[in-house]
């Protein structure tokens, strides 16, 4: 284990989107500088994800100096959006939580809408200290977090997602694989580990930053979208279903809460202090 590393860092300016690949990123927190700041709501306020609308994958947000966007994606004219003045917000839900967050421009209405074919609203966190708390069954006090689904980073490993595609290569739908890692939207990838190792760790620190583990991931239907076509298929779910059932989940990956906050970048040495 004393060779682990952090092998890529990933942000996701608006939930949903296209993952953005950094070298370096800032640890806040709630997350990572820059990471689900904005979501997508529909006309009765709910957030609408990769779940219901698997077109979001061919979305890029490009984050800009000031916590800006911008917008691109097929067929499309690119669109530049400013943090929005925070004169005034919506309640929106994102699964069981009720958040407020302040809406963006017409402008950036009207394109998302455009290429879902629905209408949605964009709307930003402007306040992410205040506006959302973690799961408190999983929390310590005063802990938040942005528009991520529940936990301020998700870590995945490199290993395990080779073991994951040695299963994929024996099941049912060897064709579906080799899955890239971006199916799991994680934050951080770290190489170096045992497969599964993630499963025992209870406290890491990845350069200067360190973080408690809150519970493992269990995942849904958008590991099975592409990320590159946003066509679905039936992996990994069926291997997961057969392999990775874990408290009633299908689990990949472990959530994680910063106990500090700092700069980590890529090739940051990984130990696993619990």
């Amino acid at each position: 284990m004393g060779n682990a590393e952090l092998q890529s860092i990933h942000v996701h300016p608006v939930k949903a989107f296209r993952s953005l690949s950094l070298r370096e990123a800032v640890v806040e927190p709630w997350g990572l500088a820059g990471d689900r700041r904005w979501v997508l709501i529909d006309d009765g306020g709910k957030v609408v994800t990769q779940r219901q609308q698997p077109r979001l994958a061919l979305a890029v947000a490009e984050l800009l100096p000031g916590g800006g966007l911008r917008l691109s994606a097929p067929g499309l004219d690119p669109l530049t959006v400013s943090v929005p003045e925070p004169i005034g917000t919506v309640t929106l839900e994102i699964f069981r939580d009720k958040v407020d967050g302040v809406p963006a421009d017409a402008a950036a209405h009207a394109w998302c809408s455009a290429h879902l074919g629905i209408d949605v609203r964009l709307v930003y966190m402007d306040d992410p200290a205040t506006r959302r708390p973690v799961d408190p069954e999983y929390a310590l006090p005063g802990e938040t977090v942005s528009f991520a689904d529940g936990y301020p980073l998700l870590l995945t490993s490199a290993a395990s997602l080779d073991a994951l595609n040695s299963l994929i290569a024996q099941g049912d739908r060897p064709e579906e694989g080799p899955l890239p890692m971006n199916r799991f939207r994680p934050n951080l990838v770290v190489a170096g580990t045992a497969p599964w190792a993630e499963d025992g760790w209870s406290r890491l620190a990845v350069g200067d930053v360190e973080f408690r583990v809150a519970k493992p991931c269990g995942r849904c239907v958008v590991t099975t979208t592409d990320q590159t076509s946003a066509e679905r298929g039936r992996e990994p779910l069926l291997t997961l279903g057969r392999h990775r059932r874990i408290g009633g989940k299908l689990v990949f990956g472990q959530n994680l809460v910063p106990l500090s906050t700092g700069a980590i970048r890529v090739g940051d040495p990984v130990r696993i202090l619990a």
